[in-house]
């Protein structure tokens, strides 16, 4: 009788076992440079994690890897995700624009009102995949700070104060707008800013409010001139095999939070840091905080649009992709 019951319990463990395996959650590693305390993470990825875990709860599950535990090399996340090292990452397209050629298009100065615009052209030209670079990812956010302004070591009271200055910029079409204000632009991953300011290596940075204190830039450049010039692209990409690969459902579910969704939730958290970041430098009596001049203005828009029609003039696809940009940005203002 009781081998008799062993043998039925057996049986019934054996038939069960993969019922239970199939039951446990896919695991997917998400590679984040910074750490879980930084405006980036609390504001946009942490919500993004958690509705998905929440609710694809047995189907797969987030897992976060911070401070470059996957990878240190900041340039070098596209390429973990699309090797498969990592499932998911922030990445910063403006670091490999041999890869995101097209995402230049989002980096032209004076264009974009505010992040929120950039924002959302973005999420749509992505979508609709206008943009060469993407092809081995599915891309969960594509973002956008605030429009950069200017912060150093050295008194900048004008455009005219650039002039000599090397100031770090986020990509090569920032670089090209700070050459043509004067300034000596340098390329820096910003992770690497405030150290390079601190050995006088470089003069200042260009960031958008939120990020100044993000990564210590705020602790070294007391000097504020905030003529905002180029967003700066950010994008949140999964590897599309490990995405088309994953069940329908958990597919539906990563889609429901991703592109226009995490966008608005990302512009609505950064406006408020972006505000905040401001008041606080303006109430700080040890910074010298300029808001550009009338004429200063003028000269830096004459640039941007002179930066913008040799872009656009150089190659035919430069000129088609700009007229995709007007178009959706007229949407979006005639429906606001």
């Amino acid at each position: 009788m009781f081998r008799s019951s062993f043998a039925r319990l057996t049986v019934i463990a054996f038939v069960l076992l993969p019922v239970t395996a199939a039951a446990e959650p896919v695991k997917l590693k998400f590679s984040y440079f910074s750490s879980d305390r930084s405006a980036i993470y609390t504001t946009t990825i942490k919500p993004f994690v958690d509705a998905v875990n929440a609710q694809a709860k047995g189907l797969v599950e987030i897992e976060m890897y911070f401070s470059g535990a996957i990878g240190k090399v900041l340039t070098q996340e596209p390429q973990l995700v699309a090797d498969g090292v990592a499932d998911m990452a922030m990445i910063i397209p403006g670091y490999s624009p041999e890869r995101f050629p097209d995402n230049a298009v989002i980096e032209l100065p004076g264009i974009f009102r505010d992040g929120a615009e950039a924002a959302l052209v973005y999420t749509r030209l992505v979508a609709a995949g206008a943009l060469n670079g993407y092809e081995d990812f599915f891309v969960i956010g594509a973002l956008a700070s605030e429009p950069q302004t200017i912060h150093g070591r050295k008194p900048i009271a004008s455009i005219a104060d650039l002039r000599g200055q090397t100031i770090r910029a986020n990509n090569r079409m920032e670089a090209t707008v700070l050459k043509k204000l004067g300034a000596i632009p340098a390329v820096l991953a910003i992770n690497q800013t405030t150290e390079a300011i601190s050995r006088g290596n470089i003069d200042g940075a260009t960031l958008p409010p939120a990020m100044l204190f993000e990564f210590g830039v705020g602790r070294v450049a007391s000097n504020h001139y905030l003529l905002q010039m180029t967003c700066a692209p950010i994008a949140i990409v999964m590897n599309r095999k490990k995405f088309e690969s994953l069940p329908a459902e958990a597919q539906a579910i990563i889609r429901e939070h991703s592109g226009e969704w995490l966008a608005k939730e990302n512009n609505k958290a950064m406006d408020a840091i972006n505000r905040q970041v401001v008041d606080r430098l303006l109430a700080d009596p040890k910074r010298k905080v300029v808001v550009p001049s009338q004429s200063d203005l003028e000269i830096g828009q004459r640039t941007f649009d002179i930066i913008i029609e040799e872009w656009a003039a150089s190659n035919p696809r430069n000129h088609a992709l700009l007229g995709l940009v007007k178009a959706e940005l007229a949407k979006l203002r005639s429906a606001n």
